[in-house]
């Protein structure tokens, strides 16, 4: 397999590492910015010996390179700051996007993508709209990192090991997430066994805004070391055919009573990229939330230059 990875910044640059140390296929690291990805890749290279890890990575700022790749993660563009929300982000990051999607329906037409820029759910809708891609080759990482922190709360909360606990969250990539108690577990048990619906809402409530939390800490930039684990695990899904269960940004056609957006649900995924779109049996609270949170994503496209 050939992995590419369009943006060498935090995000791709970690991603890189964690799917080079995978053994997943060989790493291609792409930068506009002279020098930055083919220096990281040097630097990745002499970590090889160290970690006893003999992986294959290169660096380059031209991204006609990327031909022949099997499997493209797109993090270029800019960085949140502290006060910015994701939907700030959107003209910006969107000229880019365009820019890169346009290369990648050029020279890799069969590929499978991953959109890791933000405002995500927007981006993934709007590098579908620019490739003419099918829904299950490109989509974006989006709540599968939330889902993480979800669970990292949690056991944090009740004092258990963290890879005891799956957690679930879906809806959009940003403040309308929707972090689900009564489908995430403790060893099979559902959370709402361990907490009270008060300790649920807090719990998901410190999910929703754990990004800005990191982003306000931090001064400049955002996460990188959970978003890029995030990454590799739906790339590793993909290239070992795992038919895993993963939250990502699907673009959705009745699903949920859903049509014509993307938006972070659970899917299984394969080697075929999302082999199925997994529809939960939601309350009536948060099928109305999971809607409202749809109607604001649609006003925003409205903004995107399609």
């Amino acid at each position: 397999m050939k992995i590419s990875i369009i943006g060498a910044g935090n995000v791709g640059s970690t991603t890189a590492l964690r799917l080079a140390q995978e053994g997943v296929g060989d790493i291609l690291l792409v930068d506009i910015v002279k020098g930055l990805a083919q220096g990281k890749a040097l630097d990745l290279e002499d970590a090889r010996p160290i970690l006893k890890f003999n992986y294959s990575i290169e660096g380059t700022d031209d991204i006609v390179n990327i031909k022949g790749s099997d499997i493209i993660v797109i993090t270029a563009g800019l960085a949140r700051k502290p006060g910015m929300t994701r939907e700030e982000l959107l003209a910006k990051n969107a000229a880019i996007l365009k820019e890169v999607c346009l290369k990648i329906k050029e020279s890799c037409p069969g590929s499978i993508v991953i959109v890791v820029t933000n405002p995500l759910d927007l981006m993934t809708y709007f590098a579908l709209k620019v490739t003419g891609f099918s829904p299950d080759k490109l989509f974006g990482m989006g709540v599968s990192l939330d889902a993480g922190r979800f669970a990292n709360l949690i056991g944090k909360e009740l004092n258990v090991p963290c890879t005891d606990i799956d957690a679930c969250v879906i809806g959009p990539h940003g403040e309308g997430m929707l972090p689900l108690s009564a489908f995430s577990s403790i060893k099979g048990v559902s959370l709402n066994k361990f907490v009270d619906e008060a300790k649920c809402e807090e719990l998901a409530r410190k999910t929703v805004y754990r990004g800005a939390e990191i982003v306000s800490l931090l001064g400049s930039g955002s996460a990188y070391y959970a978003p890029s684990a995030a990454v590799a695990a739906i790339v590793k899904a993909i290239v070992k055919d795992e038919k895993r269960n993963i939250g990502v940004s699907a673009y959705l056609n009745g699903e949920y009573g859903i049509k014509d957006v993307c938006i972070g649900v659970p899917c299984r995924m394969g080697r075929n990229g999302i082999e199925g779109i997994i529809e939960l049996a939601l309350s009536e609270k948060e099928r109305s939330t999971l809607h409202s949170s749809c109607v604001s994503l649609k006003q925003l496209l409205s903004q995107l230059p399609l």
